[in-house]
């Protein structure tokens, strides 16, 4: 087995074929500098080598991630305007999220208070996510004369509609996790001390179901959103057969015939 890496922006583990990512800088509520972005993204290249079957990401501390660093130097920033901020986000914030996207396993965001700017758009990135209830999701672009950017204008129109889209984007309003949920822009919204043992029990749920079959929805699912009606019709067509092909297929099958509890393994 590959032994799980170190980075200096991020944890992360792999433990029961789930593995967690927690952005590290509690000391700027996980601010995401390039550097992170790409901390994130070497990680999730281990993900098959370190069997994981499930995706967790959260923060450390008192936030989930407060956007882009602010403080950061400005030759590599994704903010400031221009050239610099483009270049940061075609070279290293892009390539991490489309990354996150084409997973094949599914993911799980458990949101820990603030998630703003770029924070937001990775926050809503996943498959699920919880959020506690002292979190909030914030478009914090307008406020500083930028443009929403992480996705925000491809994800959130998807997920809540053009005018509460317009809402987040324009206005920059802080939306808290019990709206958020009202909404339907996360999965959920529980209590704060219940955050991850609620987000660590669906990710273990998700680990142990059919991976290969949770791959190919996920897949289906995202492609679905910009493609016609015919043509995800035939992404399912194709989707039933590869997961039909799988070992975990044939359990379920099994499984259903003997009248017991599957035992997927991810194959």
């Amino acid at each position: 087995m590959t032994d799980v890496p170190s980075f200096e922006t991020i944890k992360f583990e792999v433990a029961d074929h789930v593995a967690t990512i927690t952005l590290n800088r509690p000391e700027r509520l996980n601010s995401m500098p390039p550097a992170m972005a790409d901390d994130i993204r070497g990680a999730l290249d281990y993900l098959p080598l370190l069997g994981a079957r499930a995706l967790l990401i959260t923060g450390e501390g008192r936030g989930f991630c407060s956007g882009a660093d602010l403080a950061g130097d400005r030759n590599s920033s994704a903010v400031g305007g221009g050239a610099n901020s483009r270049k940061a986000l075609r070279n290293h914030y892009n390539p991490m999220l489309l990354a996150l996207s084409n997973l094949d396993i599914p993911v799980v965001v458990a949101v820990n208070g603030p998630a703003a700017g770029v924070g937001c758009s990775f926050g809503l990135s996943g498959d699920f996510t919880i959020a506690g209830k002292s979190a909030y999701f914030l478009q914090a672009f307008v406020n500083i004369g930028l443009v929403p950017d992480g996705g925000s204008s491809w994800l959130l129109p998807r997920l809540v509609g053009l005018p509460r889209a317009a809402q987040m984007m324009m206005l920059g309003e802080k939306i808290g996790a019990e709206q958020a949920a009202e909404w339907g822009l996360i999965y959920k919204c529980v209590e704060d001390a219940a955050l991850m043992e609620e987000a660590r029990a669906l990710a273990t749920r998700l680990a142990n179901g059919p991976t290969v079959s949770l791959g190919a929805m996920r897949r289906i699912l995202r492609e679905g959103l910009s493609q016609s009606y015919a043509a995800t019709l035939d992404a399912e067509a194709m989707g039933q057969y590869i997961a039909g092909n799988s070992a975990d297929a044939a359990e379920g099958i099994l499984a259903f015939q003997e009248k017991r509890k599957t035992a997927f393994q991810g194959k």
